[in-house]
């Protein structure tokens, strides 16, 4: 449990109590995606996406639509593997979640996977990667899936080209606000840390997930010993029989006796004989 006097923006808890603003919400994505934003519906936090009881679900940490585009915005905190797959995975959710609700594949609204970096995912120094489906043949040929990703690293602040991104990259990475935006995030951040209901929530929070995982790591433990338990007593029975099949030779049992006596292969009987006449 990170101290809450520590926390900052790039927290997913603190993330997502800033995002919660939908003026800031709105505002951002303005500023990374250069669009107007008529109308933005109230953020929704850590969504939950699982269409099929036996699907993999995906957890959004931002989740926002506006008249005919929908927004997942995720922080990523150090490096994690597979963002690619996981962009694919967490657009693929984002439209079965909308199929689910009655739409049909025609009228699927434009979607943006945005992750917002504080490490370079590439290597390229790039500060910013934009992936859209293209013909390989005719890169002017767009096949039109409205599927955009965006993903930002913050570390490239400095050759970010546009002064409003490359300002709220440099808040991600520093945490140093230097334009009227990142000043607004600041402060709710500030206020957050002792504001006493957002103590109370951080807080209850990291209990139920502390509780979470000490029952996981209790019944892990509970499983392993049992697991082990059984493998012994296997194990043990397994010696047994060896035993009695070395009796059974030193008793000048036939091969197939001795394994038809204690049930263990004709292989493995042979082999015992085998070492026993070494011994001798």
């Amino acid at each position: 449990m990170k101290p809450i006097e520590e926390l900052t923006f790039t927290d997913d808890y603190m993330f997502g109590y800033v995002m919660r603003n939908p003026e800031i919400c709105k505002e951002l994505l303005e500023r990374l995606l250069k669009i107007k934003i008529e109308r933005l519906e109230y953020p929704e936090l850590q969504k939950s996406i699982s269409p099929y009881y036996e699907a993999k679900g995906v957890r959004l940490d931002v989740y926002v639509k506006d008249s005919d585009k929908i927004f997942d915005i995720e922080i990523q905190n150090g490096r994690k593997s597979n963002i690619g797959k996981r962009t694919r995975y967490y657009q693929s959710m984002i439209d079965i979640d909308n199929l689910l609700k009655g739409s049909s594949y025609t009228s699927l609204n434009e979607s943006y996977i945005i992750f917002l970096c504080t490490f370079d995912p590439f290597e390229k120094g790039l500060p910013h990667y934009t992936f859209k489906t293209r013909c390989l043949q005719d890169s002017e040929v767009d096949i039109k899936d409205g599927a955009i990703k965006e993903i930002f690293n913050a570390k490239a602040y400095a050759t970010e080209q546009d002064v409003e991104i490359s300002a709220f990259l440099k808040y991600i990475d520093s945490k140093e606000a230097t334009d009227d935006f990142t000043d607004k995030i600041n402060h709710i951040v500030e206020q957050a840390k002792i504001n006493e209901k957002f103590k109370g929530d951080y807080l209850a929070m990291n209990i139920r997930e502390t509780d979470i995982y000490e029952e996981g790591r209790n019944d892990g433990i509970a499983l392993g010993i049992a697991q082990g338990i059984s493998q012994g007593i296997a194990q043990g029975a397994e010696q047994a029989k060896i035993e009695t099949a070395r009796i059974f030779l030193s008793m000048n049992l036939s091969l197939e006796k001795v394994a038809q006596g204690t049930g263990l292969s004709l292989e493995t009987i042979q082999k015992l004989a085998n070492e026993q006449k070494c011994q001798d």
